[in-house]
């Protein structure tokens, strides 16, 4: 299983607290899904008055918090949420976004940066939500970070693995670093593909909590990362370009 920080994780699956139909449907996703980690925004915490229910409901859930940034867009703001987030959760990990594009929601390079920075030396452990480049990916490591959080699409799209070159790659250039598959996830399918990648964990939201069944589809997310886990571990046979029978010839009856 996953190991971020020293902590080892139940499962690989990531699962966030918001948008559910019903504060049931959220505790009986986590039950289905058996979920690893829950990951809560500070900002949803606290609209809904002091959000004692809200809490009470995250906290009978019994696994690892992920606190996050949601909604910041400069390093300053995402500092001092954390801060917020840290003495409300009492923990130092925090999902660090520093959001740069108000449509895309793409992650602000720099301000990722000068973010994971300050609160790494603050004695946070940052998990960084960011894309596929490699240069931003290795200026987050030199910051301190010691997990990585690409981008399968834009948050709440549902697209998938939008660049899978791009994420293979990132994979491949950072072989020991552990990552997780953050936002654009909307399918299973999706999900087992990103651990086919080598990807440690997939982080998703939307795509349970906005499904007809949000239980159904916890638990079918589940199942998909562990099947997606299992291939990668059985050293999966590379494509090719060329048909290859998989009966074979020698022994056939050679008829004349």
């Amino acid at each position: 299983m996953p190991v971020f920080y020293g902590t080892e994780i139940a499962s690989p699956l990531m699962l966030g607290t918001a948008q559910y139909p019903s504060p049931a449907d959220l505790s009986r996703a986590f039950q289905r899904s058996g979920a690893g980690v829950a990951t809560v925004s500070l900002r949803r915490e606290a609209a809904g008055g002091d959000g004692s229910g809200f809490w009470d409901i995250v906290r009978g859930l019994d696994i690892p918090l992920l606190p996050n940034t949601a909604g910041c867009h400069s390093a300053r703001e995402a500092v001092t949420t954390a801060h917020m987030a840290r003495d409300l959760f009492d923990t130092r990990w925090i999902k660090l976004e520093v959001i740069g594009h108000p449509d895309t929601l793409q992650p602000d390079p720099f301000g990722l940066v000068d973010a994971a920075r300050i609160l790494t030396d603050d004695g946070f452990q940052v998990f960084p939500y960011t894309t596929e480049d490699g240069i931003l990916a290795g200026r987050l490591l030199d910051a301190g970070c010691e997990v990585l959080m690409p981008w399968g699409a834009p948050i709440g799209t549902g697209l998938g693995l939008n660049n899978p070159y791009g994420l293979r790659t990132l994979r491949g250039q950072f072989p020991d670093v552990p990552m997780v598959i953050d936002a654009g996830l909307g399918l299973p399918s999706q999900a087992s593909q990103a651990m086919e990648m080598g990807f440690d964990a997939v982080l998703l939201n939307t795509a349970v909590a906005r499904a007809g069944d949000p239980p159904a589809m916890a638990e079918a997310f589940a199942h998909a990362l562990t099947a997606g886990r299992l291939a990668r571990a059985a050293d999966p046979m590379e494509p090719r370009d060329m048909a290859v029978p998989s009966t074979p010839v020698l022994g056939l009856a050679v008829l004349q």
